[in-house]
């Protein structure tokens, strides 16, 4: 369970940094309560998880001891020598509350909690337990990390605060990447990496976050010196105004944020009455918040460590373009594979290059980009040298991709040595791709342990990763300058207010209500005119010129077409009133259906059909979506969501980041469209979204036709907030 669930602070708050911190984080002396001599217990594994390099004094905290592994140890927190920096209570749950008051009251600087049965158990009196921590949290000003969290490791020290099962066996390697998971457990099965030579300066977890959470983790290691690229593997947040700004903080600070979501949970979606929200769940709703501040967001677990070690290792690119020299054909075809799937430019070699290339690879090999050098490679190491310096060489690459093959003794430990030395003297990162599934064969630990060589374990995780890098420093310059979002036309929130004011009970709005507050923000929506008869139907036709569209308006029917109460194109009178007919007899077979009378509106120029809409996020606040629209929206799934409100930049990228975009673009002689217009709605509804949170939940304008002369909004819903109008 997350701490979206099980955080408990009332109100937002700062984050947490070193000044709140570094006593717990960062300590000169600990105290252990409940420290003991019996194998395998808690307190014990503590004591030898730190009693192994630790500079500060350990402070052992049991009344049935007198000494501990060579050390005094003391009766109660009120008996120690000096207030402890940081205090780890591996005490039942029954003990902690006492302690933790006792540990504010003698001045310690944090405490840490792995005891567990809080509220991740959902009982009403633990969760009232958990509570109680973080009331004496705030009130006393004492850090609380946890409960039911398996501690830290800072590797800078190097300390061991965690009860994980030999930690002080571990080889420990000190190095950039610091390591935030609110798992105890799985982030421990990446620290283990240390076992293989992979550095880190942290490892953090949160557990049930009763007072620091993961965002104040994250925001922590911006400010450590030592932590070059921070790994995050998130569950939830209980304020994403926090974790958007911790993000923010590791942009500004040019410390990459590499974060594993876990947990993309369906429940929003369940509920949704709207396209938006159907499409729109709380995993996109992190998306969206970590694109916004520049995270590096990678989709697998197994992903999370190479990224942040590519990263850490390899700096920034040069140019965009990646040179592979591969010793097999089949490996080559693979990363030319790879890197079409997602987009990463392999560019042919200079003239130069080839030259350096054909000059030493056989005739049977390729030079070209991905290049075979063939097996041939094996009999002479300098071959790998040669090749990999023409490619570090050439100005159209910044990093050179390399898949190691069969591993054997002695050649493969002579060639990783190799490529180790040569690394450092390249003027772009050099890659290694392990192949092999001898995944710990020799060789392969000289690789992890290089602090020049980014190694991967698959060639789909190494090109994605490039991409990954590729794309984080282009678009950092870009996130950090400032995208004005849009603007409101003067009182456009006070009419929009009106109109919910004036429109019936109810939680939605039917299509006349809904466009009329769209009309408020300027977005352009259909003429259109509500007959409460056929006969003012025809009228209303007459007036705005045939062809029309009939709709039936109600806010009980929000899919229309499935529901068969809209006709399109339709050219006379007499078609009129047969399609009349036809829609009030399908709106009267959807049980409850109120309708206000039929919509008579003029029919939109050919185009696109787009949508646009917004939706209220519990953690992130408003979300704003675009995309292609229609029926078939949500079987699509041509969408890009973004925190709302945004700019016109930000708007014109969610529109070029669509699978579709060439549609819109003038593809096969077509017109193109004016995306502009499409952008300015996207930005309009953002700004209505965000100055109306307090009574919209969803909006969803679809279709919005889009062609060369703009965009016309011709079907849209509102759902107000259940607090806004009748359940």
């Amino acid at each position: 369970m997350d701490d979206t669930e099980v955080g408990y602070v009332p109100g937002p708050r700062a984050l947490f940094g070193q000044a709140e911190l570094r006593r717990m984080m960062h300590p000169r002396s600990v105290a252990v309560v409940g420290a003991s001599e019996t194998p395998g217990s808690f307190g014990r594994r503590t004591i030898e998880n730190l009693d192994i390099g630790f500079p500060g004094r350990i402070l052992p905290v049991n009344p049935r001891y007198r000494e501990m592994f060579g050390r005094p140890c003391y009766a109660s927190l009120e008996d120690l020598p000096e207030p402890p920096d940081c205090v780890i209570l591996t005490v039942p749950r029954e003990h902690v509350e006492p302690l933790v008051e006792r540990a504010a009251a003698i001045g310690a600087g944090g405490v840490m909690l792995y005891s567990s049965g809080y509220a991740e158990v959902g009982r009403p009196e633990r969760v009232a337990a958990q509570r109680r921590l973080a009331e004496i949290a705030a009130r006393t000003g004492l850090r609380i990390l946890g409960p039911n969290c398996a501690g830290i490791a800072n590797l800078t020290l190097p300390a061991g605060l965690t009860f994980m099962p030999k930690f002080f066996e571990m080889r420990r390697v000190c190095g950039p990447v610091g390591l935030v998971s609110q798992s105890g457990a799985l982030g421990y099965v990446v620290l283990q990496a240390m076992e293989r030579g992979i550095g880190f300066s942290h490892y953090l977890t949160a557990g049930n976050s009763c007072d620091v959470d993961v965002c104040d983790l994250v925001n922590y290691l911006v400010e450590e010196e030592q932590t070059r690229v921070i790994a995050c593997m998130l569950e939830g947040v209980r304020d994403g105004a926090r974790l958007l700004g911790a993000a923010q903080a590791a942009l500004r600070a040019g410390k990459p944020l590499v974060v594993y979501k876990l947990g993309g949970s369906e429940i929003s979606r369940q509920t949704a009455m709207s396209h938006t929200g159907t499409l729109v769940g709380a995993d996109e709703a992190y998306r969206a918040a970590l694109r916004r501040a520049g995270a590096v967001i990678v989709d697998h677990w197994e992903e999370v460590l190479e990224t942040a070690t590519l990263f850490a290792r390899a700096g920034a690119p040069r140019c965009p373009g990646v040179g592979v020299m591969a010793p097999s054909g089949g490996a080559a075809v693979m990363a030319a594979d790879e890197a079409e799937r997602v987009g990463l430019s392999l560019p042919p070699p200079q003239p130069q290059t080839s030259a350096k290339l054909e000059a030493v690879i056989p005739e049977f090999g390729s030079s070209a980009n991905p290049s075979d050098i063939t097996a041939e490679s094996v009999k002479d190491v300098t071959m790998y040298g040669t090749c990999i310096r023409a490619f570090a060489e050439d100005p159209g690459y910044g990093a050179v991709v390399v898949p190691m093959m069969s591993v054997h003794l002695p050649g493969a430990v002579e060639r990783a040595h190799y490529m180790a030395k040569l690394a450092p003297e390249l003027p772009v990162p050099l890659c290694v791709v392990w192949l092999n599934e001898w995944l710990q064969g020799p060789g392969s630990e000289i690789y992890d342990g290089c602090e020049n060589l980014p190694t991967f374990r698959t060639m789909a995780r190494c090109i994605t990763a490039l991409a990954r890098w590729n794309a984080y420093h282009a678009g950092r310059a870009e996130l950090l300058r400032e995208d004005a979002p849009a603007a409101a036309p003067p009182g456009a929130a006070a009419a929009a207010r009106a109109v919910l004011a004036a429109a019936p009970p109810g939680r939605t709005l039917g299509e006349r209500l809904s466009k009329e507050v769209l009309a408020a923000y300027g977005i352009p929506v259909t003429r259109e005119v509500l007959a409460r008869d056929v006969e003012a139907a025809v009228a209303a036709a007459r007036g705005i010129g045939f062809p029309v569209a009939l709709k039936a308006d109600s806010p009980d029917i929000p899919h229309k077409t499935e529901a068969g109460v809209i006709r399109l194109g339709i050219a006379d009178e007499a078609a009129l009133r047969a399609a009349h007919a036809a829609i009030l007899a399908a709106a009267a077979r959807v049980p409850g259906a109120r309708v206000d009378g039929v919509l008579v509106q003029q029919m939109a120029r050919p185009g696109a059909e787009m949508m646009v809409g917004a939706r209220l996020d519990a953690q992130f606040g408003p979300l704003i979506t675009c995309g292609f629209g229609g029926v078939a929206v949500e079987v699509t799934r041509d969408v890009a969501t973004a925190l709302a409100p945004v700019g016109a930049r930000e708007a014109g990228a969610m529109i070029a980041s669509l699978r579709g975009h060439r549609l819109l673009t003038g593809y096969r002689n077509l017109p193109a469209a004016d995306t502009g217009a499409l952008a300015e709605i996207v930005g309009r509804l953002s700004r209505l979204a965000c100055d109306l949170a307090d009574e919209i939940e969803e909006i969803d304008v679809n279709p919005v036709i889009l062609g060369p002369g703009g965009a016309l909004a011709v079907d849209a819903l509102v759902v107000r907030r259940a607090a806004a109008g009748a359940p």
